[in-house]
């Protein structure tokens, strides 16, 4: 099936992000606007404007009544998604990397760069009413002294936070004491992007060491990898079938020397039980940087270095695949 081109960013693609239900597509790219799309037939239904500095991260509540968005201007922004009003705006030291709400949404948070002797913070914040939001005290801040968050994810029951970092290492942080309670360091390479199954019980992670790690919420145990090899810029979990898909390709800054079939810039799926690639499918211009499944596992989308978004639809082929064993 043709895949649907969103065209509505002016610079590379840095996160996408479907609401719940999957009636809505989030995006973010290196150019000021977050754009929100109808996943169905790719529309756009409007764009965030306010920021003044690439955004490297969005995401939205699971009731899609309020939608996050950290940048390059050092300022986390939360809008209301029906509106496209910005509804609170929280100042920081330096750029905001990762930011994510928790389950229920009560609470949100983020992490900030290393950068002009900042070191990197990660905080939490309340996120239920406007009024504690614009406050700038935050709920919880602990500081980074190592290496600096590259990705986010909340744990199990929003007790804790577990951050990937730029040397590979994964940490898990108990949110009622505000340290950490277990550090792996399972990756050779900076952790680009985590993303949890639909039970929440496991998750994905893609790193530049061209493999993509299949972890445990709670012990951080390694249960599955899978090898590529070109850096992976991200991996998601189909809700429905034992399938993994990652993108990546090489580094965006060797792009122009090579043919695109050089660059490897499919996304390919991987069984997760196997470690098998059963499937790739072609289309950017770029490594891809975002991947996200529908929550209905009916398609699934990705975000490249080339600015577009491509909704990809399952052929019935798809869902008649079985793997022989």
């Amino acid at each position: 099936m043709k895949p649907l081109m969103l065209q509505g960013h002016e610079r590379a693609i840095t996160q996408i992000k479907y609401n719940r239900e999957g009636d809505l597509l989030f995006s973010s790219a290196k150019d000021v606007t977050p754009n929100v799309w109808y996943s169905l037939n790719g529309e756009r239904l409007g764009t965030y404007n306010g920021h003044t500095g690439a955004v490297w991260c969005i995401d939205v509540d699971w009731k899609t009544t309020k939608f996050l968005s950290g940048a390059a201007d050092n300022t986390l922004r939360l809008w209301d998604v029906a509106t496209g009003v910005e509804i609170g705006n929280i100042s920081s030291n330096s750029a905001v990397r990762t930011c994510s709400f928790s389950y229920s949404a009560d609470l949100a948070s983020y992490s900030t760069d290393q950068a002009m002797k900042q070191e990197c913070e990660i905080f939490v914040v309340d996120a239920r009413d406007d009024e504690s939001f614009k406050s700038s005290a935050p709920i919880l801040k602990m500081a980074v002294p190592d290496s600096k968050v590259t990705s986010l994810i909340w744990g199990t029951l929003d007790h804790t936070i577990i951050t990937g970092h730029e040397d590979g290492a994964i940490t898990q942080w108990d949110l009622r004491t505000g340290k950490s309670i277990e550090s792996v360091k399972d990756h050779q390479g900076s952790i680009n992007d985590m993303q949890k199954n639909r039970q929440g019980t496991m998750f994905v992670t893609a790193s530049k060491d061209n493999t993509a790690k299949l972890f445990d919420v709670d012990d951080l145990s390694v249960h599955k990898v899978y090898v590529t090899e070109r850096p992976v810029n991200s991996a998601s979990l189909s809700p429905i079938y034992d399938h993994v898909v990652l993108g990546g390709g090489q580094e965006a800054m060797d792009v122009t020397t090579t043919a695109a079939q050089a660059g490897k810039f499919d996304a390919r799926f991987f069984h997760v039980i196997f470690e098998e690639e059963f499937a790739r499918v072609k289309g950017h211009f770029g490594p891809i940087n975002s991947l996200a499944f529908h929550p209905d596992g009916e398609s699934f989308s990705t975000g490249g270095e080339d600015g577009f978004i491509r909704v990809q639809s399952f052929d019935p082929s798809y869902k008649d695949f079985r793997f022989d064993y």
